[in-house]
């Protein structure tokens, strides 16, 4: 997938009006994504995504493993964002979720189980997979 077909999907998926807040939606997720995961894992990752977008995930963050829980990460993504309302943060969190599931189509079968194993499975960070756990609905043009 490269990079004007990785921003049009998730464009289409938030029905996001223009490229450029589509490319601070992806860059907010996964930006905030690199901070939380390990170094090691944060370049496997990047490097199945298109070099436009494997920057954020990477060279764009300060510190990798950082440990900070699901409502922290909707924080600094909502900020990145610029969605700092108290109504924007359903739809932060939806961002967040459709850029992830997106990421989980560019990349191998198993790295986004990868990133999953990082994370604990009690603070609410299943909600981040929620949309790569859900089965396609016949006829949504996954086939």
């Amino acid at each position: 997938m490269n990079f004007d077909e990785f921003t049009g999907t998730v464009q289409n998926r938030l029905e996001l009006p223009a490229t450029g807040e589509t490319v601070r939606a992806i860059r907010a997720t996964l930006s905030t994504l690199g901070e939380r995961i390990q170094e090691g894992e944060a370049n496997d990752l990047a490097g199945s995504l298109p070099m436009e977008i494997d920057y954020y995930l990477t060279g764009a963050v300060a510190e990798h493993g950082q440990h900070f829980e699901w409502d922290e990460f909707l924080d600094r993504v909502a900020e990145r964002e610029g969605q700092t309302a108290p109504d924007d943060r359903a739809d932060v969190a939806y961002h967040a979720r459709t850029i992830v599931a997106v990421v989980g189509e560019a990349t191998p079968e198993g790295q986004i189980d990868q990133i999953r194993d990082q994370l604990p499975a009690d603070e609410g960070w299943d909600e981040l997979f929620e949309l790569i756990d859900r089965p396609q609905a016949a006829g949504d043009g996954s086939e």
